[in-house]
């Protein structure tokens, strides 16, 4: 089922990628709506099971919130360092913009994906209805990282043919991750560290990437709207699932 649900993810990428070859003009919308979706997922099911999953505290802090900080911090680190790089490349050649940090960050983003396929198995291993909440805010995010890793790889000066090449790659990344838990089953305790892990970098993306790049260039009542009801819906899904 895991794997099944995360070829989900894999259309969604590719068409995240097409869209970023074919702009449209309602891109903006897909990603308000991703953004209410993650953020549902991390709020309403994501952090609970891991606090009711990871059980233990250290200094007198649950080890899933200490995880949850921790993923944020991780995505957010990540960033910087991939910011400070192309900061650092600004001035060669192909105008500011070199193909070895489009590489760079197009390969992080494949192997993100990678991580979110674990997730959608690691879910289905507690449940359905985890399996089903998680997939749906790895599905939804993953349209735009196919739409980043295409736009990475192709605007630091790489040909067509290599951007599509990542593109491909990061489309395939959560299918193999999504198989690779068909063959271990992991602990409770560990389980749980690391739905918070993720929840806390999957909150990262909702909040400082991919809401910010929703509103930037169309800030309308729509895309709030979008957002507001991919929340509701993960609540829907939360709710039937329970």
């Amino acid at each position: 089922m895991a794997v099944l649900v995360a070829l989900g993810a894999f259309l969604m990428t590719l068409a995240g990628g097409w869209s970023a070859h074919r702009v449209t003009d309602r891109r903006h919308l897909v990603l308000g709506l991703a953004g209410g979706l993650m953020l549902g997922v991390v709020g309403l099911e994501l952090l609970p099971e891991s606090l009711e999953a990871a059980g233990a505290e250290l200094y007198g802090v649950p080890v899933a919130l200490l995880l949850f900080v921790t993923g944020f911090l991780l995505a957010h680190l990540v960033e910087r360092l991939l910011a400070h790089r192309q900061a650092a490349h600004g001035a060669a050649e192909n105008h500011g913009r070199t193909p070895e940090v489009g590489l760079t960050a197009a390969a992080a983003m494949v192997g993100h994906s990678a991580m979110d396929g674990v997730a959608i198995g690691a879910a289905f291993q507690v449940g359905g209805g985890m399996g089903a909440a998680v997939a749906v805010a790895v599905i939804a995010h993953d349209f735009a990282d196919g739409f980043n890793t295409y736009t990475l790889a192709h605007a630091y000066g790489n040909a067509r043919r290599r951007a599509l090449t990542m593109l491909w790659a990061d489309a395939v990344a959560p299918v193999a991750g999504a198989a690779s838990t068909l063959f271990f089953t992991i602990p409770e305790p560990l389980l749980g560290g690391y739905l918070g892990l993720f929840g806390g970098a999957l909150l990262y993306l909702a909040a400082a990437e991919i809401l910010p790049e929703a509103h930037h260039a169309h800030p309308a009542r729509s895309t709030l709207v979008c957002t507001v009801a991919g929340v509701l819906f993960i609540w829907l899904v939360v709710g039937a699932a329970h």
